[in-house]
């Protein structure tokens, strides 16, 4: 869940209270002119026989009141992790309050080089990831920068072989795309940390963190009725992090890297990690902030990648969706960042399964690229229809996201792309 002044409590006025037609203009050209997208790229997983196709996006958001804000987002892609050809990084990370670009941009540099410098990373993942957080967290608070109020969520994938481990801190989001007989479904690889998530909530509050949303901090609503619906109906005003006796910090989250202050009330770096084994039945997978969330499903954001067979066209796809959902219900638009990631030419024999699937075949070569759903002859809702309301559904007899519960608590061959936004 976003929030109005960057996931820090504050209001922006809706869209009603201005000129939609003149805000909607001036955003509309702002966007069109800072789109920072780069070529396609491709990488070999040669342990396993298949590659990865991959692109991505990222924009800044469109702030009236603000028009020049730097973009909080930023991204790191990191192929060939310690030399080795068959571990690949993938990563967006989504800053917030006055200095979230400079702790943005802290983490993306200081999150891979922690795992790559890590010797267990390859035999222990899961446990790799934890120490690289709270260790970057720790180096983040250490840091000449001012995190009191200011940190970023983080949504990585770690490619290994033919596993994908994904570690999620905050409200930003990982999705796969499988396909499951006729059609092509939305399974989430994270789940966003809020407090609409009661396990989450809970945690907070023994922290000592007040659970409120603006209206009942202000009176406007009854503090007592602690009933706010699901993240996807909840509308404007989400239930956020606040001190017994202040009106601060005021997240909309309950995990982050660096917000020493709202740390005091149970937010913590500490990563939940799931980890899937993919199989030709895997598509692609999207890791994005939650700027691309914020009004699409997981499974409308799954359904509009599938018309595209190239990434390049369904980062923009979605980001122009995403950036015009926002200036139908706000007044500005949070920032925007995607990666798509395809995986190609994995067969039966090289994911160690014999389900007797089609397994995908490659469009190279091909003048008309076409979509996953005309490749694989898909049908139904799912993805014939963008503008109906979707729903997550996930099958119980493949492979599923498994979350891990996280604990208490020499790279000459690389090649990456690090991408500096601030």
């Amino acid at each position: 869940m976003g929030c109005v002044h960057g996931k820090c409590c504050g209001r922006y006025p809706s869209s009603s209270d201005v000129d939609s037609r003149d805000y909607k203009e001036v955003a509309s050209r702002k966007n069109r002119s800072r789109i920072t997208q780069i070529p396609l790229e491709h990488v070999a997983v040669p342990s396993h026989n298949f590659n990865l196709q991959y692109s991505f996006l990222t924009q800044p958001g469109y702030y009236p009141d603000d028009p020049d804000k730097l973009n909080q987002d930023s991204f790191c892609i990191k192929t060939k992790l310690q030399g080795n050809p068959n571990i690949h990084f993938f990563g967006v990370f989504d800053g917030h309050g006055q200095f979230g670009t400079q702790c943005s941009n802290f983490v993306k540099d200081r999150l891979v080089e922690i795992l790559a410098s890590d010797p267990t990373l390859a035999d222990d993942p899961v446990k790799a990831y934890s120490s690289a957080f709270m260790t970057m967290n720790q180096e983040l608070h250490n840091s000449e920068i001012d995190d009191s109020m200011s940190g970023t969520t983080a949504i990585t994938v770690l490619v290994i072989g033919d596993t994908l481990y994904v570690a999620n801190v905050g409200d930003s989001r990982a999705v796969i795309a499988v396909k499951d007989g006729n059609q092509i479904l939305a399974e989430n690889l994270s789940y966003d940390q809020t407090p609409f998530r009661k396990d989450e909530c809970e945690r907070v509050k023994l922290c000592g963190a007040r659970v409120l949303s603006v209206d009942q901090v202000e009176g406007l609503k009854d503090p007592e009725i602690q009933s706010w619906g699901d993240e996807e109906s909840q509308g404007g005003d989400p239930p956020r992090l606040w001190v017994q006796n202040g009106m601060y910090p005021g997240t909309a989250f309950t995990r982050s890297v660096g917000d020493s202050t709202a740390e005091k009330i149970g937010v913590v770096a500490d990563p939940e990690v799931s980890t899937v084994q993919v199989t030709p039945n895997h598509l692609f997978f999207i890791i994005a902030s939650d700027g691309v969330f914020e009004f699409l499903s997981s499974q409308a954001v799954v359904n509009m990648a599938a018309r595209y067979s190239d990434p390049r066209e369904a980062c923009s796809a979605i980001a122009a969706e995403s950036y015009k959902l926002w200036l139908e219900h706000e007044n500005r638009t949070d920032d925007i960042t995607i990666i798509i990631v395809h995986i190609k030419d994995l067969s039966n024999s090289s994911a160690g399964v014999t389900d007797g699937r089609t397994t995908r075949r490659s469009n190279k070569g091909t003048d008309s690229p076409v979509s996953w759903s005309e490749h694989y002859g898909l049908v139904g809702s799912d993805v014939s229809d963008q503008q109906q309301p979707y729903q997550l559904s996930v099958a119980t007899n493949r492979s599923e996201a498994v979350i891990v519960p996280s604990p208490a608590s020499q790279r000459p061959s690389e090649s990456s792309v690090l991408q500096d936004v601030g």
